[in-house]
Order: structure tokens, then C-alpha cells, then sequence
């Protein structure tokens, strides 16, 4: 395959060399690529993403496999994932914390793309898990990850949801209130079990991220308010049932800056020494997750400014230390493939609409948190053809069903085939069957090699659970005809 030549692109003999190569860009990245307001072209966007390349006769490609090839086999929209990109940006953050001397258990988080496939290969690295639900607990045993290296998080558990965690031996229990705590206790003397927990904190630490992707703010619903946290360890400790071990912050989502992230933790260092001044032992300290990517132009949170930013505040407390990786590890490695169904004019004057077979049931983040994903023609052709203002829009009955307004992209047409980028957490995780629109099928690149990791449904399976109650009149059906 010949590449095509991108001014700001240049492809690496490896992916993952690739990945560490971008090291010092991710730390001193405070310059967008484009101008403020401005869509990065194709190249910008082709530039910082090293497990995607754009060939002459290929067109775009994803490790070594060409994107057209797995759209001609299976249509749009179809997700696909990079086993190398996971593997690679596991190591490198692997990596920035081996460099800190601060060793660190990386759990990640499930909720974030919880397909075997994608557990299995984190899990090959080292990776635990992250969970959320006994669904996802089960998920991870599923992938092979042991309970011993899972961590239950979550406001809302279940007293069935702690059943099970105990019994499969879970690592930890992040309890977020007294209620819960007062809750696992009866449960683990009903089991006749101990339960491992640390307590959740609500530092209340703005992110500065989006609202809906925030967590550890006092009008949040997570975690413990950071003032009666000392007393609840302290109540936790003498519990029935509870084995106090440690404590746990999160504080949101595609974090960028490493400021939050020290206050947070600096707070976190205080409680520490003041639960120690009680006689009480704090033995675990689990740092959470949060760390962001580059969606448009913005500067990826890096996790060697990260793993620094623990040791300096966290490292001389003696803990063990973890963290909940999930966007950051996941969201670079998966595209969704979709195909434009047709050019809407509008009013005069106004941008065409880009009609796609992909919709907000498939990815359900722009309309969800207005975010913007990149957009990439498949078409080594349309790469290069001009740019201009266009709405994304897929087809379902829903205005919020928007992929971007005033997009500047290059020119594409009824046919053209296009890929999503970023999509590879929070993705196919939340895609649902809205309009009775089947689930997409899923792909997992690694190399030169390809393979369906899951079918796409058909489109009886969305009916075949449902009942009709014996009692419902059948026979006042309508006759068929017209209207």
C-alpha cells in the first residue's frame, strides 16, 4: 500500500512506537493544531492519531487494515477496534507511572467499552477492572479478569449486586454513602464474609469538564461529603462485616488538565493524615480515572503529567495506590463506519445536510453531551476533494439526532463512506434500538488481521422477547388496505 503524502503526517514503522513518540507532543501540546474555532483538516486529524493512515488506493486504514474492506464485507454502520492502539496506550501509561517509582494498580473502567474482545486484551496486559454494576462483574469474570483485581464501584448497588461481589472474592467496594455502608454491613454478615471497602469522597473539585461528566462536585450525586468522611471511616471500622482498607476519589470525566487533578489529591493526602490521627489504618488510596483524549484540537491529558501529579501529592502516604482508566485507554481505538444516505438541500443559502446511516441510537455522545468526533472520508479520492460547511445528521425521527452543524469537511456524496473517530469508548457501550434500528455489528482489528467480534442484530431479534397477552383481542385487527 503507498501512502499518501499529508504535510503534517508521518507515518511510524509501528503503532506503538507511534504512541510513545507522542509523548512530549501530549505534554506540550497547548497549541492547537487549526486556528480556535476551526474543524481540523484531514491531515491535522490523521496526524495525532497513529493507528490511522490514509493510502492511495486503500484509502483510510486502521492498523494494516483497510476500513473500505470491512465495509464491503459487513456494510454501515459498523464499529471497529484497534487491539494495537489498546495495547499500546495501556503500556504507555503503564510506562509514566514505572517512571514515578509509584507503582499503581491500573483498573479499567468497564462502562467504558465492556465488549469481551477489548476486556480480554486489556486484561492480557495487566489491566483489572473497573465496575459499575453486577452486570459489568460478570462481564469481567467473563473476559477472565478475576474478581481479586476488580474494583465495585457505583452509587446505587444492589444488596444482590454485593452478594455476588462478595462471593466471588471482589478486590474492593467503593461505598459512596452511610446508607450503603450500613447496607454492605448487614449483607456481609448475612454472608458471613468481610467485606474489603474503601469510601468514595466528594472533594468537591471542579473538573472543568462538561456538566453532565463531572462527579466530584458537592451537588453531584457521588460520593461522601469530604467533612464527614474522617467520622464514616472511623464508623466503617467498627462495623460488622466491613474491613475499612483505603479510600477513593473520582472527580469526572475527560480531564485535559492536571490542576483538578492535584487539588483533588492534595485533599485527599489531608484525609489520609487525619483518619491516621485516629488510630485507624488507610492502606489504599484509589485515585480514580478521568483522563481525556483529543476529540477536535484540545490537548490530551498525559499520563506521565498524571502519574506525577499522584506521586507528588500521594506517593510518601505508603498506600497502595490505583487507578480507573477508561476514555483514555479505549476512546482512540475505535471508529464507527458509516455511509452517506443522501445530500439534503435546505434553504437557500444554508449548508447541505450529510444524511448517514449511522444515528444517535448507534453513538449517542453528540446529541448526549454535544461532543465532537472527527470525521474521515474512507475515499483516498474525497480526502483530497474540497472542503465545505455541512450538517452531519443521521435519520432518525429526533432533532438531537446530529453528528455536528457547519462541519467543515471535504466534499462527500450519496454513497461516500466515512468514519467516526474517538468512538471506541462510550460508543456501542450506550447504543440502543431507538426506531427499531438494530444494533451495529463490531469489529477488532490487531496487524494485518480482522474478525467480527459481533454480528450485527437482525432485525426480528428486536421483537423476539416480546409478549402479547392472551387477553388482547386478535380478532379486532384491522383487514388489510389502504389508509
Amino acid at each position: 500500500m503507498t501512502d499518501l503524502c499529508f504535510p503534517s503526517f508521518h507515518a511510524s514503522s509501528t503503532l506503538e512506537a507511534a504512541e510513545q513518540g507522542g509523548i512530549v507532543a501530549a505534554i506540550m501540546a497547548d497549541a492547537p493544531l487549526t486556528c480556535p474555532g476551526q474543524d481540523p483538516s484531514v491531515s491535522d486529524l490523521l496526524a495525532v492519531r497513529p493507528a490511522l493512515s490514509m493510502h492511495a488506493v486503500d484509502g483510510l486504514v486502521l492498523e494494516d487494515v483497510p476500513l473500505n474492506a470491512i465495509a464491503d464485507a459487513l456494510g454501515t454502520p459498523t464499529w471497529v477496534m484497534s487491539a494495537g492502539t489498546l495495547r499500546a496506550r495501556y503500556r504507555r501509561l503503564a510506562t509514566a507511572f514505572e517512571g514515578t517509582d509509584t507503582p499503581v494498580s491500573i483498573h479499567f473502567a468497564v462502562k467504558a467499552n465492556d465488549h469481551l474482545a477489548v476486556l480480554r486484551v486489556l486484561a492480557a496486559e495487566g489491566a483489572g477492572a473497573d465496575v459499575v454494576s453486577g452486570g459489568e462483574l460478570r462481564r469481567a469474570m467473563a473476559a477472565g479478569i478475576p474478581a481479586c483485581r476488580i474494583v465495585f464501584s457505583g452509587v446505587g448497588k444492589t444488596a444482590d449486586e454485593m452478594r455476588l461481589a462478595l462471593r466471588a472474592g471482589i478486590a474492593q467496594i467503593n461505598v459512596e454513602s452511610a446508607e450503603e455502608l450500613d447496607l454492605l454491613s448487614a449483607v456481609a454478615v448475612d454472608e458471613g464474609l468481610d467485606a474489603p471497602v474503601a469510601l468514595r469522597i466528594n472533594p468537591d473539585v471542579d473538573a472543568g469538564t462538561h456538566a453532565k461528566i463531572t462527579t466530584g462536585l458537592a451537588t453531584n450525586k457521588f460520593g461522601i461529603p469530604y467533612n464527614r468522611a474522617a467520622d464514616l471511616y472511623a464508623h466503617a471500622a467498627a462495623l460488622p462485616g466491613i474491613r475499612a482498607v483505603g479510600l477513593a476519589m473520582h472527580i469526572g470525566s475527560q480531564i485535559t488538565r492536571m490542576q483538578p487533578y492535584r487539588t483533588a489529591y492534595a485533599k485527599l493526602a489531608e484525609l489520609v493524615r487525619t483518619i491516621r490521627a485516629r488510630g485507624l489504618a488507610v492502606d489504599v488510596l484509589d485515585c480514580g480515572g478521568g483522563l481525556g483524549i483529543s476529540y477536535r484540537d484540545e490537548s490530551e491529558g498525559a499520563p506521565e503529567a498524571l502519574a506525577s501529579a499522584i506521586h507528588t501529592e500521594l506517593g510518601d502516604l505508603g498506600t497502595r495506590l490505583a487507578i480507573e482508566p477508561g476514555r483514555w485507554l479505549a476512546g482512540p481505538a475505535g471508529v464507527l463506519l458509516s455511509t452517506v444516505i443522501l445530500r439534503k438541500s435546505g434553504y437557500d443559502g444554508m449548508p447541505p445536510f450529510l444524511v448517514l446511516d449511522a444515528a444517535m441510537n448507534d453513538l449517542m455522545r453528540p446529541s448526549l453531551y454535544d461532543a465532537w468526533h472527527g470525521i474521515l472520508p474512507l475515499s483516498p479520492t474525497e480526502a483530497f476533494a474540497p472542503v465545505e460547511q455541512v450538517h452531519v445528521v443521521g435519520p432518525v425521527c429526533e432533532s438531537g439526532d446530529t453528528f455536528g452543524h457547519d462541519r467543515s469537511l471535504p466534499h462527500m456524496k450519496a454513497g461516500s463512506r466515512l468514519a467516526l473517530l474517538d468512538c471506541g469508548a462510550y460508543g456501542m457501550v450506550m447504543s440502543s434500538t431507538y426506531n427499531a434500528r438494530p444494533l451495529a455489528a463490531q469489529v477488532m482489528v490487531d496487524g494485518n488481521r480482522w474478525s467480527v467480534i459481533r454480528d450485527r442484530q437482525q432485525t426480528e431479534a428486536l421483537w423476539a422477547a416480546d409478549r402479547i397477552p392472551e387477553w388482547v383481542d386478535t380478532a379486532l385487527l384491522p383487514a388489510g388496505g389502504g389508509l
